[in-house]
């Protein structure tokens, strides 16, 4: 499923958006930006910014030279783009007081920067140092690996699954299981209405069909897709019962309908 390679991630994912052709600690710190764009944000929106931001410049003192105002609109409209102009202008000006303008080569050193967290920081070793420290897990991973019960219990969070993982999977796995979750939950196994039916391993995932993460539809009744077929609505209706007739004065009878002139009946 994953073999073409043909998902946004493979195409537009961290990985892809920095200049090869840049020197190395220039191609590094652009990995790190790259990263710091992409939390709450599609790829293409990421790489759409990567583009405006390598074409203004992206250094680490050509973003010391960029205001705040036109450095959020190179990089709008990724998610939160006021909060990661603070973080991209900290994390820069930290990168080039104490790290002569390269980035840390420690998850710790990278974790410390502004707005950078533990799936970042993994991912920036993997592909800026080529180093595998552990598991870069999203909210794709995070799902994904829930729903195929290969965290063995429920974990809340990405960094629960992080280290459920790696309790089990083989270290020489770390640096592809990333990409290779990613792009299977954008194309396949999607957050809402998972495509269970397009998928090779439907037969063995015990959350195959099985209701996605969605609201609840009105009523309480089944979400599509779900295992269960619908329990049928048992209902008996009752009919009310009949009045015996009354007989008016002249003798001709009465029925309990005709005594619905003035208001409506009720049942």
């Amino acid at each position: 499923m994953r073999k073409s390679r043909d998902a946004p991630v493979d195409h537009m994912g961290a990985g892809k958006c920095f200049d090869p052709m840049a020197p190395p600690e220039v191609m590094r710190y652009q990995v790190l930006i790259s990263l710091m764009l992409s939390s709450q944000t599609k790829d293409q929106i990421t790489a759409a910014a990567m583009g405006r931001l390598r074409e203004h410049g992206l250094t680490v003192q050509g973003i010391l030279n960029t205001d705040d105002d036109k450095l959020g609109k190179l990089i709008y409209p990724v998610g939160f783009w006021k909060t990661k102009v603070k973080y991209i202008k900290q994390t820069t000006a930290i990168l080039q007081r104490d790290h002569g303008g390269d980035i840390p080569d420690s998850v710790a050193g990278l974790i410390s920067l502004p707005g950078v967290g533990p799936k970042m920081a993994h991912l920036a070793m993997s592909i800026a140092w080529k180093q595998v420290t552990g598991i870069g897990v999203d909210t794709h991973v995070h799902r994904i690996a829930n729903r195929l019960g290969w965290t063995r219990k429920k974990t809340k969070n990405p960094e629960e699954t992080r280290r459920a993982l790696e309790d089990w999977l083989p270290r020489e796995l770390w640096s592809e299981i990333n990409w290779l979750l990613v792009g299977f939950g954008q194309q396949v196994c999607l957050p809402v209405g998972p495509m269970c039916s397009l998928c090779l391993a439907q037969h063995r995932c015990p959350s195959a069909h099985c209701a996605s993460p969605a609201k609840r539809p009105k009523g309480g009744s089944p979400r599509a897709g779900s295992l269960s077929p619908p329990t049928p609505s048992l209902s008996i209706k009752v009919e009310p019962p009949i009045a015996p007739r009354k007989r008016t004065k002249a003798g001709s009878t009465k029925s309990p309908m005709d005594r619905c002139t003035s208001k409506p009946c009720q049942s």
